[in-house]
C-alpha cells in the first residue's frame, strides 16, 4: 500500500505545480540563469551577464530567436510531453 502512495503523490505534485504559471520575471531569470550556465560564466562574468540580460526588455523579435528563447526556458523547467507542448504554444504566442 506505502508503494502506490509515492506515485500517487508525485503525480498530484506534478498536477499542482502546472496551476502555479511563472511570472514575467521570473521566465526571465530563468532564461538568463540557463543562459549563462550554458557559456559557463562564472564570477564577476557571470554577474555582468545576468545583470545585462535581465535589463533587456525587448522581447525576442525574431520567431527564431523567439523559438530559441521558450525552448531554453522549457529545458530549464524540465517540461515533457503535454506540459512542454502547452507551455511551448503559449511562449510561442507572446509577443
Amino acid at each position: 500500500m506505502k508503494m502506490l502512495r509515492v506515485p500517487l503523490l508525485m503525480i498530484g505534485l506534478l498536477l499542482c505545480s502546472q496551476g502555479f504559471a511563472a511570472t514575467a520575471q521570473q521566465t526571465k531569470m530563468t532564461t538568463c540563469n540557463a543562459d549563462a550556465t550554458a557559456k559557463a560564466l562564472k564570477g564577476d562574468e557571470r554577474k555582468a551577464f545576468m545583470s545585462t540580460c535581465l535589463k533587456a526588455t525587448a522581447a525576442p523579435s525574431t520567431p527564431q530567436e523567439r523559438m530559441k528563447t521558450c525552448n531554453a526556458t522549457a529545458t530549464t523547467q524540465a517540461l515533457k510531453g503535454d506540459a512542454r507542448k502547452a507551455f511551448m504554444s503559449e511562449c510561442l504566442k507572446k509577443k
